[in-house]
């Protein structure tokens, strides 16, 4: 009997036993593994996903790629890699996936053009004298390079009255128009029409181009808007047109009226004016002329912009004047603004053409005028030619009318400059029955040793070939 009693027991005890050890053999909790696209490029979208639903989603990166916590989509931010994490129940899975730089686009642009047209950021050529008619806006994407040919013949962007050019880069992706040589003059630069108000010769209100294409400008619309240039580089300009007599600039503004947005614009190494405007009432703010032939700034025809800043003017080699200024003597009642201006002149440096001596680091001449401050003049010293010494100035006036009304008159003030490595501060040219004596009024010339110049900051935007070209 008692054999038999311990013998159910011994069965009992097994038999709870076993039902003990089921009870605590759980299955662990598993994340399925993340499916999905692993390479986008830069604005992109990809999704992972996982069987195992719940869970929310992480970037390590977000600069590179961000993702949605719970839907799993992933957009492109930058170039590079991030590790995308998914999380459920403490549980994480993870999958990398790279962004890649959007591919450059490539293509030929020739005119007229005719009907609105955006192209994409990439590699283009271009050919021709590329007119962009009334009405019509065309718009490159930011990073932009556009390339011309000079054997292919006559090259130039030109907006015609009424149409729009729209080019907005970056301080990292700028939008850049070149020339396959490199070499100064090898095409026509950018040339805008508005139709603001001009003062021309005569005091007439419209005027003939002189870039080779012989249009008219002038008009009464003082906010005349011709797009939006925004952290653009000219390079290689200045090359003649048409007519084969015209020299044109990096950037030419014919009548270009206060709607229209010029802003971080560079004109590097052409064979005449890194920036011209004739007449209108537009506004330039952050440029950079750098080792232009002619003069770094120019302007004719009564050009009253009121908001220009931070002009910065570099020459090397060959250079005229750092601003040109005149009003084809028309003694008028306004003139333009400009602030925070550093006209820099290399040692060396030569005038453009042999007997045409032009030194300066300012030439106000036939009635021109205007109110700068915040200004350095750096190297506009003597000038050695064919045994004649020609003496440099920061200021130089040029004729009797300009001296009359424009300086005794209070239409130029120069206030906050700071002067170095010049001969004069300020120069008259000697011309019967003038005696070339300036004597501007005292609050309208006025030295300082605290001027800081143009401040522009470095980027992509303002470097060739590895130069910074705000130094």
């Amino acid at each position: 009997m008692k054999t038999k009693f311990f013998a159910l027991a011994m069965s009992l005890g097994l038999l709870i036993s076993s039902c003990s050890s089921n009870d605590d053999d759980t299955v662990p909790f598993t994340v399925a593994p993340l499916t999905g696209t692993e390479s986008i490029i830069v604005g992109g979208t990809t999704i992972f996903t996982s069987t195992t639903t719940g869970g929310t989603f992480t970037s390590s990166t977000p600069a590179v790629a961000t993702v949605n916590a719970t839907s799993g989509e992933i957009v492109g931010v930058s170039v590079g890699t991030s590790t995308i994490t998914y999380t459920a129940q403490t549980i994480s899975v993870t999958k990398t996936v790279t962004v890649s730089a959007i591919p450059a686009a490539t293509g030929e642009i020739t005119g007229p053009i005719t009907a609105n047209k955006t192209y994409a950021y990439g590699n283009y050529t271009m050919k021709g004298v590329v007119k962009i008619n009334d009405g019509v806006t065309l718009t490159f994407e930011a990073g932009s390079t556009i390339t011309v040919d000079k054997t292919t013949g006559d090259n130039a962007l030109v907006v015609l009255k009424g149409g729009k050019l729209i080019a907005n880069g970056t301080a990292d992706k700028p939008v850049v128009f070149t020339e396959k040589s490199g070499i100064a003059g090898s095409w026509g630069g950018i040339i805008m029409y508005g139709d603001a108000p001009i003062n021309a010769i005569n005091g007439v209100k419209t005027s003939t181009s002189e870039d080779g294409n012989a249009l008219p400008y002038g008009g009464t619309n003082d906010a005349h808007n011709g797009g939006s240039l925004k952290y653009v580089r000219v390079e290689y300009a200045g090359s003649k047109l048409a007519d084969g007599t015209k020299e044109l600039n990096g950037f030419s503004f014919y009548s270009v009226g206060s709607g229209t947005t010029l802003d971080h614009l560079v004109s590097y190494k052409g064979a005449d004016d890194g920036f011209e405007f004739y007449g209108g009432t537009v506004s330039l703010t952050n440029a950079i002329s750098y080792g232009n032939t002619d003069d770094s700034f120019d302007w004719q025809d009564g050009w009253n912009g009121q908001a220009s800043t931070n002009w910065y003017a570099y020459q090397a080699g060959k250079g005229n004047f750092g601003m040109e200024i005149e009003c084809v003597k028309n003694n008028n009642a306004y003139f333009p603004k400009v602030t925070n201006i550093t006209l820099r002149r290399a040692a060396g440096t030569t005038p453009e053409a042999v007997g045409d001596v032009q030194v300066d680091a300012i030439q106000f001449k036939n009635e021109g005028n205007g109110d700068f401050s915040n200004i350095i003049i750096e190297g506009y010293g003597d000038y050695t030619e064919a045994g004649t010494l020609y003496t440099g100035a920061a200021i130089k006036i040029q004729d009797a009318g300009t001296n009359t009304n424009q300086v005794n008159g209070s239409k130029i003030k120069i206030t906050n400059v700071k002067i170095s490595g010049t001969s004069k501060n300020v120069l008259g040219v000697v011309k019967s029955p003038w005696d070339g004596v300036v004597t501007f009024p005292a609050a309208n010339f006025v030295i300082s040793t605290t001027a800081t110049g143009a401040s522009l900051t470095a980027g992509a935007w303002a470097t060739v070939n590895g130069v910074d070209l705000t130094k």
